[in-house]
């Protein structure tokens, strides 16, 4: 039960960071390398208002904040400039944003090479199920998560945006001609997409107790494996698989010992479905 409740808590941050980019690719097709750098932004800005104020609540929202100016950015400065180029160049071009914040992120003047500690208090209290523990900051972490899924889902089935996203996603000129602002979806796509990339970063700090600048690097493909898995541009396929991989990297682990690094179980688990079944868990999304 112990190791359950670690995979619930360590799959409730994967999905949070991998939900976001696979809206983004769903409606952009574009591969968003620097999704990444958004996260660590978000988890960099959050560390800092904890620090001022001692809330991580303020710290969650600080980080989406940061999370969805940041790629809000991205999107205006530099994909906007690239829907019509062939897929390989936003690739590289996000590729590049991912270095360049990466890079400026380590500079002394900012987090530097070291990780920061925070020890934060998240004001909830431990909770005990059926003989496990649930510590204040894993609740804060699925607390989190599932208002935030939340939020989303009625965002996406009971609002006039969502139903925008859901027709540029479908199909950007037809969506077009018929009335819908695809500039006005796709940046706030990228916005609320950024958003939760920016609160997964702030609770796996809070989680882990620590932000530095290259923790984006391993989310970063495993979100890839997360998105691939649950269907390229679903969103519902994502959040499954999130918890299907940090189920199987925990349960592995604690069964079987390190028959395989942990990190490299996401991309075992990824040849599996890509063999059975290519389309992801639940294929890709359409609208």
């Amino acid at each position: 039960m112990q190791d359950a409740l670690t995979a619930l808590t360590l799959g409730s941050t994967y999905v949070l960071l991998a939900v976001g980019l696979s809206m983004i690719y769903g409606i952009l097709r574009i591969i968003h390398v620097a999704h990444a750098g958004v996260y660590t932004i978000g988890a960099y800005v959050g560390y800092l208002a904890w620090g001022q104020t001692g809330s991580v609540w303020v710290a969650l929202v600080g980080g989406m904040a940061a999370g969805a100016l940041s790629g809000w950015l991205i999107y205006a400065l530099m994909y906007r400039r690239l829907l019509e180029a062939p897929r390989y160049v936003p690739l590289i071009a996000s590729i590049g944003a991912f270095i360049v914040i990466q890079d400026l992120l380590s500079k002394p003047w900012l987090m530097g090479s070291d990780r920061l500690a925070m020890q934060a208090d998240p004001g909830l209290p431990s909770v005990g199920v059926l003989g496990a523990t649930v510590s204040p900051e894993a609740l804060y972490v699925l607390v989190v998560t599932a208002a935030l899924l939340l939020a989303l889902a009625v965002l996406f089935r009971r609002s006039d945006i969502g139903l925008q996203w859901r027709a540029t996603a479908s199909d950007r000129e037809l969506a077009g001609a018929s009335g819908v602002s695809v500039e006005r979806a796709i940046a706030s796509t990228f916005a609320v997409g950024s958003a939760l990339a920016g609160a997964a970063g702030v609770t796996v700090a809070v989680y882990t107790e620590s932000v530095f600048a290259f923790m984006g690097e391993v989310p970063s493909y495993k979100a890839f494996v997360i998105v691939v898995l649950g269907g390229l541009g679903a969103v519902l396929g994502p959040v499954v698989a999130g918890f299907v991989l940090a189920f199987a990297e925990t349960l592995l682990i604690a069964n079987a010992g390190f028959v395989l690094p942990r990190d490299a179980i996401a991309f075992l688990i990824l040849v599996i479905v890509l063999i059975v079944r290519p389309q992801g868990l639940f294929g890709r999304a359409r609208a």
